[in-house]
């Protein structure tokens, strides 16, 4: 009787989790009065994740077709005339055209950047060329760029290997190998490899869900799906701990020392982010963030934690007995 109830109460989460990851479609049932063109509209929209009215922002520039695309093939190699855009105009979307006679995309995008330049452009085409008129949809635009990947993939390498050679010539502090007193590091090392499991989790099993946050961002984790709220609440979470976690560091060690300290917490953190985003895109991010989490706060709880205080001068200790930095003894 106890198994079956902790099965179907597993079951029930598993439900409401999964169903928790997902937007909820529009009802229009109880819209009597709406138009075929107006549920059309509402369903582009939601499949889309953008309608009329929605403002972007040029990135490359776009060539413009002045006239409305013909539905007739036989048209479809004559030259129309064009306009262009370019990067940092602002574009807002006029009208949408769906042409199911047109084998390249069968949809056709009005974009105006004012009375005098506005055009029509495949779907395809200013997708590529253009980002969300928001400043949170530039800055994911910008962190999912190829070459900041790559860029954060040449920053772990080199930090890694300058933490070695250093590690060889000096001891000095750094997270989870000779840590300092402090949480705040580990913390946010482990909140930032759960953000990125998070992220490719998300392009794994609901792309949509990311989509649709792309073109409508918020950073309120309230009233989105579970898995995506989760997410954008780790992101304040690690804005808060790198604040606690400079402070902290600043407080304990010496000026050099501090930025040696930060400098190689910097390389770990982007170590954990590329390295969980890349391994859960392959479903691998998940056995390995479980070890991760074990063996950092094994770490931390083994070597770093300090419960104790000197009596005499204040500083943390991680036994009771002499304290090395006055020579107090602390029973």
């Amino acid at each position: 009787m106890r198994k079956s109830s902790f099965f179907l109460i597993c079951l029930l989460l598993g439900s409401l989790l999964s169903a928790g990851c997902y937007y909820q479609k529009p009802d229009y049932s109880d819209e009597w009065d709406l138009t075929e063109k107006r549920k059309d509209s509402l369903d582009f929209e939601a499949s889309h994740h953008y309608n009329r009215n929605y403002n972007f922002v040029v990135e490359d520039s776009l060539c413009l077709q002045t006239v409305h695309p013909v539905h007739n093939p036989v048209h479809a190699g004559v030259p129309e005339d064009t306009v262009a855009v370019f990067a940092d105009d602002r574009l807002v979307v006029a009208e949408v055209m769906i042409v199911p006679e047109d084998t390249v995309d069968s949809v056709w995008v009005k974009v105006a950047r004012d009375q005098s330049t506005m055009g029509w452009v495949h779907e395809q085409d200013l997708l590529a060329r253009v980002v969300p008129d928001d400043s949170i949809s530039q800055f994911i635009h910008a962190f999912s760029n190829t070459h900041l990947i790559y860029f954060l993939s040449v920053l772990g390498v080199l930090s890694v290997l300058w933490l070695v050679r250093r590690m060889r010539r000096k001891r000095f502090h750094i997270v989870h190998f000779d840590d300092i007193g402090s949480c705040y590091p580990t913390l946010l090392c482990l909140t930032l490899s759960g953000a990125a499991t998070l992220y490719a989790s998300m392009q794994n099993f609901v792309p949509d869900t990311w989509t649709e946050f792309y073109f409508h961002p918020t950073l309120n984790p309230f009233g989105l799906p579970f898995i995506l709220g989760l997410f954008v609440a780790s992101v304040w979470l690690i804005v808060i701990l790198s604040i606690a976690s400079v402070e902290d560091v600043c407080r304990q060690l010496p000026f050099q020392e501090a930025m040696l300290y930060l400098f190689a917490l910097l390389g770990v953190c982007a170590g954990c982010y590329l390295f969980f985003s890349l391994t859960t895109l392959y479903y691998l991010g998940y056995p390995f963030f479980l070890f991760y989490v074990g063996w950092a706060l094994w770490r931390y709880f083994r070597y770093a934690r300090c419960p104790y205080v000197c009596g005499r001068c204040g500083a943390k200790l991680h036994s009771k007995g002499r304290c090395p930095h006055c020579g107090a003894w602390n029973e």
